[in-house]
């Protein structure tokens, strides 16, 4: 669901009906940041700010970011200290306090649960922005893009406020990998005088597109898997690579094959919850991963094109009457992500589909969130993304050809939201939408040609009531 997509208006619209309201957990210290620049105009970063259990840890974040009335549209926005594997302890905090944020007003006016979703391969933040999460009190923590092995230990430690560790695999310069175990400890963030109970620990769902990941997980995991959402290659955001060797079509597309099917029966002997994901958004495909043995499905396409959603209004039309035309085009990028990871993504002039658009972006890596850690040749810790300028990319050790077609995600999606950086050249950063293969069955919610659906539209159609 990008980056603020799935918000928490969205997620609180889900959980409200009865449904697991999901918030995504990409880049939300970022997310308050520029919320908080904006001047925060109803309210609700501030309301959030005041339930937050470390109050003098609040007050440096509004100190810091919050502009009264708004920084003027000419104004780019600050930037923030990028994460980094020691951590640095600005960019900590702000991470706890932007997921405490979002969960919290996702949970805000009912009691329903609510959970949230982290890619893997944004491992840099991890720590303190599950911490954050938890302090809020969420319900379930889903994660994608990687093997998260350790995730599970990590909210038995962060639930009791305990030191977490997160091992993370870099290159090294002779062509090897070494293991850098990122360390957290919340003892340094509780201030004196709070004394924070200690709170549930979340399910833990891994994404999964295999029975043979799952197998992985559940014999080498630090802790229990309370279930999987298994994801097809036709979803939205990252899908997994095909199995064995890459080949394209003759659109430069990967190819899928009879091996990349999740076997569902294997699933069902696994003895574990699980949902589908993947171009099921509908009643029917609800019926037949119900049938299946599933507990159900997870949808994206569908939700970030509600009213909720916290896609630009602009674009969310768009896309919805493109499909209404029969014009509207998904198409798995092998390149656009810098982590490597086929990315679908939604055709439309003046994004970053737009090949001369791309080519006319001056290429930077202001917010890092999806920069690569190695070892430099002087033995110090580097960091390095395809989508970074070519000959920074190309000095620190990487491949030319990776760079090729990659684009920069941090900044595009938080475009995608309605928050881009204003460039030196006074235009604004591009957005990249990312939808599934299911965007072309968007209509099934749009009653008498109307472009515009609820979240609730959603669940009655998904549920056929």
């Amino acid at each position: 669901m990008g980056a603020a997509v799935s918000n928490w208006r969205l997620a609180q619209a889900v959980s409200r009906i009865g449904q697991l309201g999901v918030v995504s957990g990409t880049g939300l210290d970022e997310v308050v940041a520029r919320r908080l620049q904006n001047g925060d105009p109803e309210g609700h970063i501030r309301r959030a700010l005041k339930n937050f259990p470390f109050p003098q840890m609040a007050q440096r974040v509004l100190d810091t970011l919050f502009v009264p009335d708004g920084k003027s549209t000419d104004t780019p926005y600050r930037t923030l200290p990028l994460h980094t594997l020691e951590g640095c302890r600005e960019s900590q905090e702000l991470s706890i306090v932007g997921n405490f944020v979002e969960v919290f007003l996702a949970r805000e006016g009912h009691s329903n649960p609510v959970g949230i979703n982290y890619l893997e391969k944004i491992h840099l933040p991890h720590l303190p922005a599950i911490y954050g999460a938890l302090l809020a009190g969420v319900a379930v923590v889903i994660m994608g893009a990687g093997i998260p092995l350790a995730i599970p230990g990590v909210l038995e430690a962060l639930s009791r406020h305990d030191l977490a560790e997160y091992p993370v695999s870099i290159p090294c310069e002779n062509g090897g990998r070494e293991t850098y175990n990122q360390i957290f400890d919340p003892a340094q963030f509780i201030e004196k005088g709070c004394l924070p109970e200690i709170m549930d620990i979340p399910d833990f769902l891994p994404i999964v597109s295999s029975e043979a990941l799952a197998s992985i997980l559940l014999r080498k995991a630090s802790g229990p898997i309370d279930g999987f959402i298994v994801e097809g290659n036709l979803a939205g955001g990252h899908n997994a690579p095909p199995r064995g060797k890459t080949i394209l079509s003759k659109k430069d597309e990967p190819i899928y094959g009879p091996r990349d099917v999740a076997n569902l029966s294997a699933f069902r002997n696994m003895g574990l919850p699980f949902w589908v994901a993947g171009s099921v958004g509908s009643s029917e495909g609800l019926q037949q991963a119900l049938a299946e043995g599933a507990c159900g499905i997870q949808v994206g396409t569908a939700f970030a094109l509600c009213e909720e959603s916290g896609l630009v209004p602009d674009i969310r039309s768009e896309l919805v009457a493109r499909v209404l035309s029969g014009e509207a085009m998904i198409f798995t990028d092998p390149h656009a992500s810098p982590t490597g990871f086929p990315f679908k993504v939604a055709r439309l002039e003046g994004s970053l589909s737009d090949q001369s658009v791309y080519e006319q972006r001056r290429r930077v890596c202001d917010l890092g969130f999806l920069r690569q850690p190695y070892r430099r040749s002087d033995g110090k810790i580097g960091y390095r993304c395809p989508a970074e300028p070519v000959v920074s990319y190309v000095a620190k050790g990487g491949v030319e050809e990776d760079t090729n077609g990659s684009v920069c995600l941090c900044n595009a999606l938080i475009a995608n939201v309605g928050m881009p950086q204003r460039l030196p050249n006074g235009t604004d950063e591009k957005c990249l939408i990312t939808m599934g293969d299911d965007l072309v069955g968007i209509g099934r919610f749009c009653t008498d040609g109307n472009p515009d659906f609820a979240a609730a539209d959603i669940v009655h159609t998904l549920l056929g009531v």
